[in-house]
């Protein structure tokens, strides 16, 4: 990193600024030393008062002395509240100390003054030591004001460092010295809410943690952000409290220290980032394949499942003009009759597709008429409040049906068993039954497509069937923040 010499009047400026922060620190601290010493027996009594305190003085510290302290957890061992107790105590008199120090540079400084400009002004009647005060000796005096000015901001200088370092020993919260990146930053910065936003140039983004896209702040909202490089890369950007941004060499140090571990992060955030991609394509791939089910079960309802109706309409009515005719009549009975068949077929592979009756009517009633159609007895436990996002219903009802499908076929059980529970942002669904055990999840097609619906939602589905002792098929849907449907 190469270093950059800040102009005189720059770092003047600087010195100057920082010394009438310490002078306006030290003045503050007289009255604040001796409210906190009044104040003193109740913070014993009230530790939510003691903590008050602390909070007041760690502020003042990071805006006048510049001590970057995060904040101080209420949660801390008996050893923090005994350093909080000893800076409210030390308060008055280190501040009455350090003012004194403090003020004899500047009463020198300005006495030169006074007196150099008096000395200009040709006042002969005054003795400075063996000396005549005289024009002579007033410019004298005016320069020797010089270096004493010097003297005074470096003797300022030297109190700010004393009084933060003091407050930093104090008042900085316990730690490890051990984490992840942005809660080292956070605490070096003295910003707990500090975040880290990792760029993609792929993508040309900048995201989170967790892979999720994020926008740097604009001017004004109290809110900056440092860019952070290495080897001549962007890497990420550091979102910090706009205050920060009053001292950038901190923040560009801070970052620069930790720019090969935030490099690190940023290789994580983007496979993360790319994972969270893949999850929501197989979401919109699942989204889309169920919308398109509904359409086609729409279609099929009524399309070609209503001309089906009024075909079988008409054979009944033919069926009644031909009385007179019994071998015309048996026809048109046994057209009927495959008709009534089709149609039930046709009814069937609409419900497979995507039932109306979930659509309409929600999961519950949903299940009751899977339940309903079943040959063998179902016992169900259906706890539902309300109705589920339109994904996480449809998947519930395919895991019922299919579940019951290979109940009937190959469990060769007397009876099954449906529940379906709430547990905290997970819906569980079981299909239990009393058969001959055995199943595998990869043994068939349908519980494979199963799995990958239930993956697409970022669910699982187990399988537990040991021989002879039935099978219980379990699906665990996490519930995700949408509109139902």
């Amino acid at each position: 990193m190469t270093a950059v010499r800040s102009a005189p009047g720059v770092e003047l400026q600087w010195h100057l600024r920082l010394s009438a922060r310490t002078l306006l620190y030290l003045l503050l601290a007289v009255p604040y030393g001796v409210a906190y010493l009044v104040l003193l027996p109740f913070t014993l009594l009230r530790g939510r008062l003691l903590w008050s305190l602390v909070e007041l003085e760690r502020r003042q510290a990071n805006r006048l002395l510049e001590a970057h302290l995060a904040r101080i957890p209420r949660a801390q061992r008996p050893a923090a509240f005994r350093r909080a107790l000893a800076m409210l105590l030390i308060k008055l008199p280190v501040a009455v100390v350090a003012l004194a120090l403090g003020a004899l540079p500047v009463a020198g400084t300005v006495g030169l003054i006074v007196l150099g400009v008096e000395g200009l002004g040709g006042d002969a009647d005054r003795v400075v030591g063996p000396w005549e005060l005289g024009p002579g000796l007033g410019v004298a005096l005016c320069l020797l004001a010089l270096p004493a000015a010097v003297v005074t901001l470096a003797a300022h200088d030297g109190i700010g460092r004393l009084l933060r370092a003091l407050a930093q020993r104090l008042l900085r919260p316990e730690t490890t010295g051990e984490g992840p990146v942005r809660e080292l930053l956070a605490e070096r910065l003295g910003d707990r809410s500090l975040n880290i936003a990792y760029w993609l140039p792929d993508r040309e983004i900048f995201v989170d943690e967790r892979g999720r896209r994020v926008h740097l702040p604009r001017a004004g909202s109290g809110r900056a952000w440092t860019a952070v490089e290495h080897e001549g890369n962007r890497v990420a950007a550091i979102v910090h409290d706009a205050e920060l941004d009053a001292t950038p060499e901190l923040v560009h140090a801070a970052a620069s220290a930790a720019a090969l571990a935030l490099d690190n992060e940023r290789l994580k955030a983007d496979l993360r980032a790319r994972l969270e991609e893949l999850r929501d394509s197989r979401r919109r791939i699942v989204d889309a394949a169920d919308d398109a089910r509904r359409r086609l079960e729409r279609d099929l309802h009524d399309g070609a499942q209503q001309q089906l109706v009024s075909l079988a309409l008409d054979l009944r009515l033919l069926r009644a003009r031909l009385k007179e005719n019994p071998e015309a009549a048996a026809t048109v009975e046994e057209l009927s009759d495959k008709l009534a068949a089709a149609l039930a077929e046709l009814r069937e592979l609409a419900r497979g597709i995507h039932p109306a009756v979930l659509s309409d009517h929600g999961l519950a009633t949903a299940i009751h008429v899977l339940v309903e159609r079943s040959p063998i007895p179902v016992e169900c436990d259906l706890v539902l409040d309300d109705r589920l996002p339109a994904p996480t219903e449809a998947a519930a009802y395919f895991v019922v049906a299919e579940g019951l499908t290979n109940v009937i076929k190959y469990a060769n059980a007397e009876r099954a068993t449906v529940s379906l529970h709430r547990h905290d942002r997970d819906l569980e669904v079981v299909v239990g039954d009393n058969g001959v055990g055995g199943a595998q999840i990869d043994a068939g097609s349908g519980l494979r497509g199963l799995s990958d619906r239930l993956a697409a939602l970022e669910g699982e589905l187990a399988l537990d069937s040991p021989l002879g002792e039935g099978t219980r098929l379990i699906a665990r849907i996490p519930l995700r923040e949408e509109g139902v449907g």
